[in-house]
């Protein structure tokens, strides 16, 4: 088993609909949280995080770390959605990351598409 386990649902993302992921840490060190980095492929477009662990996040933001003080029994549950209209189909990779003192320590990455 990994440190990390990541999962993601609906791997296939519609305009406006929501994304749910959920991020399980296992790692038995010390670290200081999570850091989730979305990238759309052949596009400069963004997702955009909408809350985590509950809370509504206030900003637009699409880089997304979670502090390991709010991840209740090692767990992260967030939510986001991509506004813009897509002219094709696009390939998003979600990258979950441990950090302990600004450094990786493993990550997870999943795979998702988006289209109309």
């Amino acid at each position: 088993m990994t440190d990390i386990e990541f999962s993601l649902e609906p791997k296939e993302i519609h305009p406006n609909s929501e994304i749910r992921g959920t991020i399980v840490v296992s790692y038995p060190g010390r670290y200081d949280g999570v850091v989730i980095n979305t990238q759309i492929l052949d596009s400069n477009e963004h997702i955009i995080y909408k809350s985590y662990n509950g809370k509504k996040i206030s900003q637009n933001v699409s880089r997304l770390f979670i502090n390991k003080d709010i991840m209740h029994e090692n767990k992260a549950e967030f939510t986001a959605s991509i506004g813009f209209e897509p002219k094709q189909v696009y390939e998003i990779k979600f990258r979950a990351s441990i950090i302990e003192q600004h450094k990786e320590i493993e990550s997870k990455i999943i795979f998702a598409k988006y289209s109309i």
